[in-house]
């Protein structure tokens, strides 16, 4: 199933004990659903607290045979207002949401205005400081292609080799908004890594470092190196590849 969801009021995608999950939420539903039975699901990412998505995929193994659209229709009456699901298909019992994705495209908005806007406050990071677009897009040049990006992965991040591609690392202006969209395409993304990646372009686009000073930080290797972690909730997964079969 292909889903969406405000990440506002989640405290991420992975089930956790006390909290409330998207992961856990949907769940819950299918419990429902099932009379009672616990079903399992398995997500193509793991979005972490207030990161939102607009192309989530997950797969589960339901214990009875419902058409797709049924499934559609039950999982969004029974799921929460914050969660919509957005396509359902049956699949053969070797899918795998996360183990056969492909690539990823995420999204970061920045709100540059003076004043931060109420209606995007939970969805655009508010970075009210006068930025260079070339610059920008300069340092954004240094991230595309295949690298290891060890200096942009939390320090938390379990994952041994740290080579990824970046297909696309791009930015666009809306004008009339004054919103800096970033996108990142690629084959795979380490824990925090658009986010540390957005911290550290941010002092490049407002003066503080160098758009040469990217490359310099992949070749460091060193998570020290490269700038801070920005906020969540500017962040959204927007789609999740798979090869067409």
């Amino acid at each position: 199933m292909k889903l969406a969801y405000d990440g506002t009021q989640f405290s991420g995608f992975q089930v956790q004990p006390n909290k409330r999950t998207v992961q856990g939420e949907i769940e819950k539903a299918l419990s429902k659903m099932s009379k009672g039975s616990f079903i399992r699901i398995k997500g193509a990412g793991r979005t972490d607290a207030g990161v939102h998505a607009k192309g989530q995929v997950i797969h589960f193994d339901y214990p009875t045979r419902i058409p797709a659209d049924g499934m559609l229709r039950a999982l969004n009456t029974l799921g929460p207002e914050d969660i919509v699901f957005l396509e359902s298909e049956i699949v053969e019992d070797s899918f795998h949401a996360q183990y056969l994705a492909k690539g990823k495209t995420y999204q970061y908005r920045v709100d540059t205005n003076k004043l931060k806007n109420p209606f995007t406050r939970n969805y655009a990071l508010h970075h009210p400081f006068e930025m260079d677009a070339e610059r920008t897009r300069q340092a954004l040049s240094y991230l595309e292609g295949t690298h290891d990006f060890t200096s942009f992965a939390s320090a938390h991040s379990d994952k041994e080799d740290k080579t990824r591609t970046i297909y696309e690392a791009s930015l666009k202006i809306d004008e009339q908004t004054n919103e800096w969209t970033f996108t990142f395409r690629g084959n795979g993304f380490l824990y925090n890594m658009i986010r540390i990646i957005m911290g550290t372009v941010l002092q490049v686009a407002d003066g503080r470092r160098e758009p040469e000073e990217i490359q310099q930080m992949l070749e460091a290797k060193d998570r020290t190196s490269a700038g801070p972690t920005a906020a969540p909730h500017g962040l959204c997964m927007m789609e999740v590849y798979y090869e067409s079969t």
